[in-house]
C-alpha cells in the first residue's frame, strides 16, 4: 500500500439504498402525484440518516474507516499512537522528546499549511521515525459541509504541501473533528488515500485536565487500538502545559505495563 495506490471506489449499502429510495420516490411521484409527501418525507428521513452517519467519526456507513488496526497487528500486541493539528512549534518537540523516551513511533496527521510554516519541525517528525498523515490543508470547521471540488482541493493540497516539505506523500486521511459527508470516500479513492479514525480519544482540546484525558485513553485499552491526542490546539491544564505532554508519557507508560508496542498506521497495515 503507498499514498499513490488508487482505489476503486464501491458505494456502501446505505448509499446504494439511499439511490434506491430517491429513485423509488421520483417513480412512485410520477406515477401517483398525490403521494409526493409521502416520498418527499421518506427522502427527507434518508438524508437525516445520511447526515447522522457523517456526524459520527467512527462509523462505517459511508465507506471504509479505519477504527482499529488489522488483526495481524494486533495479534502482535501492537497499538497506533496518532496526534493531529500540528505541528506546532511549542507543543511537537516536547512531544517528540517523549516519544524517543520511550521508543515509540507516531503517525502525525499534520495540517499542510502548518507543515508549510514549520517545514524544520515537520521533517524531524519523519527524521525521528514517525509518519505524517493528511488532515487537510487549513483544518476548516466546515470540511464537512464541502462538495466533491472543495474536498478534493482541501486534500489534494495538504498531499503536495507535505510530500514537498517531509519528502514523502501521505498514506491515511483523517477530517477535522472526524466529520465527513458522501462525498468523501470517491475523493478518497482518486488520490490513492485511506480515511482513519480511531478506537479512544481523550478530548485534550477541550479538557485541562490530564489525569482525565489520561484515564480515558487508557481505560480498557488493548491491541488493535487506536489514540487519538493533539499537538495542536492542544488544552492546557491550570499550570499552561499543553495536556498531551502531560499525559502521553503516563499512556506510554501504561502501553508498556501491558506489553503493548506503539506502532505507525503504515507500520501496522503495511
Amino acid at each position: 500500500m503507498n499514498g499513490e495506490l488508487k482505489r476503486r471506489w464501491l458505494p456502501s449499502p446505505l448509499l446504494i439504498a439511499s439511490a434506491g429510495l430517491h429513485l423509488g420516490a421520483a417513480a412512485a411521484t410520477l406515477a401517483r402525484p398525490r403521494i409526493w409527501p409521502l416520498a418527499l418525507g421518506a427522502v427527507l428521513l434518508d438524508h437525516v440518516s445520511l447526515m447522522a452517519a457523517g456526524l459520527w467519526p467512527r462509523s462505517h456507513a459511508l465507506g471504509p474507516n479505519l477504527t482499529r488496526l488489522p488483526a495481524a497487528s494486533a495479534a502482535r500486541g501492537e497499538v497506533a499512537i496518532t496526534i493531529d493539528d500540528g505541528p506546532d512549534p511549542e507543543v511537537t518537540p516536547r512531544v517528540l522528546e517523549v516519544l524517543d523516551g520511550f521508543g515509540a513511533q507516531a503517525s502525525f496527521f499534520c495540517v499542510g499549511e502548518r507543515v508549510e510554516r514549520h517545514p524544520d519541525l515537520a521533517r524531524e517528525i519523519v527524521r525521528r521515525g514517525h509518519r505524517i498523515e493528511n488532515h487537510t490543508q487549513r483544518h476548516v470547521h466546515s470540511f464537512s459541509l464541502l462538495g466533491p471540488k472543495g474536498m478534493q482541493a482541501e486534500i489534494a493540497r495538504a498531499q503536495e504541501s507535505i510530500a514537498r516539505v517531509a519528502g514523502e506523500r501521505p498514506w491515511f486521511f483523517r477530517a477535522p473533528a472526524g466529520l465527513r459527508n458522501p462525498f468523501l470516500e470517491p475523493v478518497l479513492c482518486r488520490l490513492g488515500l485511506r480515511l482513519a479514525s480511531w478506537t479512544r480519544r481523550g478530548f485534550d482540546t477541550v479538557n485541562g485536565d490530564a489525569e482525565h484525558v489520561y484515564r480515558r485513553l487508557v481505560r480498557s485499552v488493548g491491541p488493535g487500538d487506536i489514540l487519538l491526542l493533539h499537538d495542536g490546539h492542544a488544552a492546557r491544564g491550570r499550570a499552561g502545559t499543553p495536556v498531551i505532554v502531560e499525559a502521553l508519557p503516563r499512556v506510554l507508560a501504561t502501553l508498556r505495563s501491558r506489553q503493548l508496542r506503539p506502532v505507525t498506521l503504515r507500520a501496522a497495515l503495511g
